[in-house]
């Protein structure tokens, strides 16, 4: 066939195909933006509900600039094992040179920028949830633009960028550790430096439960997460070529989901006497995150193995975080990061190699020994030291100088009135 562009016309075709497919599943982990909005708000009170929406719209405005300012070419740019060094600002200009690590992916080079950029704001968005209904607006505005343009990328060169962590034998297929570990210590670091909401403890120590105002809200915005999902993982492939990866893909990763939903039911039952609905809901996100690692690297059944465990660990750690007093309104902690860390060891647990095509080595239940467990062990701990350490020190350099928390009577009054001037509900009479 006569060429085009340098490429034949099928070559062209093939290129539009990967092309158009990278770019739907981008769209889909875009509009997970709208399932985080709706459960962070709905799983807090009414009278921050304004501020909660304002900071899921704005985050990924700030995430579009920070990573298209610093944080693609630190992230993704050819450099040491540490971190990017070559056009490092305003992504090259859209110029598909020094970007080594990723040239796998035979699509054009905004289409690569596009789908990583969603990536790279849903780990700004799980923090938003965490640091819910006591943080300055301004204050979390500062720190998402950190975290994407520095904390995010470095990590990321590590496990995806051609950096130590991948060179060593470290997989992450769509983000365990990548984006939602990463997010989850950020906000860990941020609920200890703000510390609880008030009147979240009493003086003794013991929980007050401090109920979402509308729970139809936050089940919608369960059910759009899990949707979305279906962009985040199978769309990883960056291709379209290999339908069997993609559908494998796909089914692992609903598999885990809905075996954890039945698990997280169970335990809630179990611990709290009731099938609590937000603990059903988290224990499908808690399976999502838990597979995001290894949804092309194991079977199904170690896929619904994965999700049995993401959905009582969700609500154990529910619990755990409680009584440490960590106030996370939402849940983001037990869900992004304990089930981050967890289905990233699962790779060294339940992997079969070439599975989907990539040689990971067998994990430990398949006979594969210690050795791939070790590596995905050496990359959760290294990032969680690296995420934790940098996330503080920007947390409490923000403390220090802008401060980070409302006043006690701007928290009580709620964020909508003291931050916005507004309200969510105007004219309807909500008691929170």
């Amino acid at each position: 066939m006569d060429a085009v562009g340098g490429l034949s016309q099928v070559e062209t075709l093939i290129m539009g195909l990967d092309t158009l497919w990278v770019l739907l599943s981008a769209f889909l982990v875009f509009f997970m933006n709208l399932g985080f909005a709706m459960v962070e708000t709905g799983l807090c009170r009414s009278k921050n509900a304004v501020n909660i929406l304002s900071k899921n719209f704005i985050v990924f405005a700030i995430a579009s600039l920070s990573f298209w300012f610093i944080g693609w070419g630190l992230m993704f740019g050819d450099g040491n094992a540490f971190v990017g060094l070559t056009n490092l600002f305003f992504a090259n200009g859209g110029v598909d040179e020094g970007f080594g690590a990723i040239s796998w992916a035979r699509v054009p080079f905004w289409a690569k920028f596009f789908f990583q950029l969603v990536f790279a704001g849903t780990a700004a968005t799980i923090v938003s949830g965490a640091v819910a209904e006591r943080i300055k607006f301004t204050s979390f505005i500062v720190f998402a633009f950190i975290l994407v343009a520095v904390m995010y990328p470095v990590t990321g060169h590590w496990i995806w960028g051609g950096g130590w962590l991948q060179n060593l034998g470290f997989f992450d297929f769509a983000g365990s550790t990548v984006v939602h570990s990463v997010g989850g210590w950020a906000a860990l670091a941020g609920v200890m430096v703000l510390g609880p909401r008030h009147g979240k403890y009493r003086a003794d120590g013991s929980t007050v439960p401090i109920l979402g105002h509308n729970m139809s809200m936050v089940t919608l915005g369960g059910l759009v997460l899990w949707f979305g999902w279906f962009g985040f993982n199978p769309g990883s492939t960056m291709a379209v070529g290999d339908g069997s990866a993609i559908a494998h893909i796909a089914v692992t990763t609903n598999t885990s989901a809905a075996v954890a939903i039945l698990s997280s039911t169970i335990a809630s039952w179990f611990l709290l006497g009731r099938p609590d609905l937000s603990m059903i809901i988290n224990g499908a996100l808690a399976g999502l995150v838990g597979i995001t690692a290894g949804c092309a690297f194991v079977d199904v059944g170690g896929a619904a193995m994965i999700g049995l465990v993401s959905g009582v660990l969700v609500v154990f750690s529910v619990l755990f975080f409680d009584k440490r007093k960590l106030d996370d309104p939402v849940g983001a902690l037990s869900v992004h990061l304990m089930n981050g860390m967890w289905g990233t060891l699962a790779v060294g647990l339940f992997a079969i190699d070439g599975i989907t095509g990539t040689a990971t080595g067998n994990g430990l239940l398949n006979g594969g020994g210690f050795g791939l467990l070790a590596k995905q062990s050496i990359g959760v701990v290294s990032v969680a030291g690296f995420s934790f350490a940098v996330a503080l020190a920007v947390w409490l350099v923000l403390k220090y100088t802008v401060g980070i928390r409302v006043t006690r009577e701007e928290e009580l009054t709620g964020l909508d009135r003291s931050e916005h001037a507004s309200e969510a509900y105007a004219g309807f009479q909500i008691i929170d």
